[in-house]
């Protein structure tokens, strides 16, 4: 569907001196450093895996290693997620004030962000064993053509999850050597909780993004959206169940799935009448749930022995 151009924005003159903090600043906003809620989504099951190979004792240069490169690779994937968006982001009110959109920062500017952010986090993984090297480039591919998705399948969230979720083959991997069938759950369960969590983000641009002709799930979804959230949810924490089973963890564990339970049900309270402010937050929220499996399982592993 052609849409019409958008030209939104300022120009910009040669940066000099006194503009090198403005730049940062656009550049900061393109990988969007000021809402991390992108990091944590990455980072929870990154950890997750990081603390289930070593048994509650990772070597502390991995789980080092691994959070930056989630910082790294989020942030590039905002830069790509930019650009392959340029032409929709500023028909969209949620983001018609990014540096694209806007004309702070240019297209090539932005692959630019995306080639050398992952660069310095193939660097990082090169520190690891060349298994996790090699796996680290499937995640690579993932973070490159996930933001493509939205134009060709009603799931783009499944990509997402995809890449969100490959931390976790690539933890086992660095901390072990060998990717066990847990691990291949916990990437279900990771790739189920994208479709959780986008899902709700997609609520929120729902109208713009059928007047534009952008799919997602929660335009695929339509008036089910929220039943069919609550099934994943309940699929999800059964997964996150299995996993503790195989994994011989205790009631730590598990009292942080009931917490996380908990705010499972209070984002279906939050999306009940579908108001876009609601289900943002609720897509927020998916930041407690993962930060309560995981101090469920460090308490587990620490407490419970």
């Amino acid at each position: 569907m052609a849409l019409p151009q958008v030209k939104i924005g300022r120009s910009r003159p040669a940066p000099g001196p006194s503009r090198w903090h403005e730049r940062l600043r656009d550049y900061a906003y393109l990988v969007r450093l000021h809402r991390p809620i992108g990091i944590f989504l990455l980072m929870w099951p990154a950890l997750w895996a990081l603390w289930l190979a070593g048994e509650g004792h990772p070597p502390w240069t991995i789980v080092l290693i691994f959070v930056s490169g989630v910082v790294l690779m989020r942030s590039a994937g905002c830069a790509i997620n930019d650009y392959a968006d340029r032409d929709f982001d500023g028909h969209v009110a949620r983001t018609n004030q990014r540096p694209l959109a806007t004309g702070a920062v240019s297209p090539g500017e932005a692959v630019a962000v995306f080639m050398v952010l992952s660069l310095v986090a193939f660097a990082l993984v090169l520190l690891l064993n060349w298994q996790t090297v090699a796996l680290s480039v499937v995640a690579l591919v993932l973070t490159l053509v996930y933001p493509f998705m939205k134009r060709f399948t009603h799931v783009p969230q499944l990509f997402l999850g995809a890449a969100f979720g490959w931390a976790i083959p690539m933890a086992y991997m660095a901390v072990g050597g060998a990717i066990p069938a847990i691990a291949w759950i916990l990437f279900g369960a990771t790739l189920i909780w994208a479709l959780i969590y986008d899902t709700q983000y997609a609520m929120v641009d729902r109208e713009d993004d059928l007047r534009i002709g952008i799919k997602s799930t929660a335009i695929l979804f339509g008036n089910q959206d929220r039943l069919v959230i609550g099934l994943l949810q309940i699929l999800m924490l059964g997964l996150l169940s299995w996993v503790g089973v195989l994994a011989g963890r205790g009631v730590w564990f598990y009292g942080g799935l009931v917490v996380a339970a908990g705010f499972s049900v209070y984002q279906q309270w939050l999306t009940r009448n579908r108001m876009p402010r609601a289900c943002f937050e609720a897509f927020l929220n998916n930041n407690y749930f993962g930060m309560a499996v995981f101090v469920g399982l460090v308490l587990d592993y620490a407490v419970g022995g």
